[in-house]
């Protein structure tokens, strides 16, 4: 689920890219970044709310703002891409999506690490001792 988050904020990059290359025009970009962004937001709020209901108190608090900055532009429809507006915003358009984008890669490598960290302590750990192999076990 967040490598499919990070898959689509690089496609929205890239799109932007490609509008400052003009391989683009402006109709298209608003078109293809308009079609995937509400996907995004369902995919991090279902994200927030599973580390949520599965009591991952961390990576909830983790996920909580930037599921509430996307809350706040949905509310404020400031999360859909205007056509006759799209080149006076490209530049901050861009910044944000590669916030989110290194956001979301910092995240799949904390997820990663973390499940490496379970399998570990799965494995090498008897069931018998109270012990904790790792720091992030006691946090998961």
């Amino acid at each position: 689920m967040n490598l499919s988050l990070v898959a689509l904020n690089f496609y929205q990059f890239l799109a932007f890219s490609d509008l400052e290359a003009d391989y683009l025009n402006p109709y298209e970009l608003s078109s293809r970044i308009n079609y995937v962004i509400i996907p995004e937001y369902l995919l991090h709020g279902v994200l927030c709310a599973l580390f949520l209901l599965t009591r991952h108190w961390v990576m909830f608090l983790v996920l909580l703002p930037p599921a509430c900055y996307n809350l706040k532009q949905y509310l404020r429809r400031e999360h859909l891409v205007d056509v006759t507006e799209v080149f006076r915003s490209v530049s901050a358009q861009k910044k944000a999506r590669l916030m989110k984008l290194g956001f979301y890669v910092c995240l799949f490598g904390i997820i990663i690490t973390r499940l490496l960290f379970s399998v570990l302590q799965v494995v090498f750990v008897d069931d018998d001792s109270d012990s904790k192999l790792f720091f992030w076990s006691a946090l998961y």
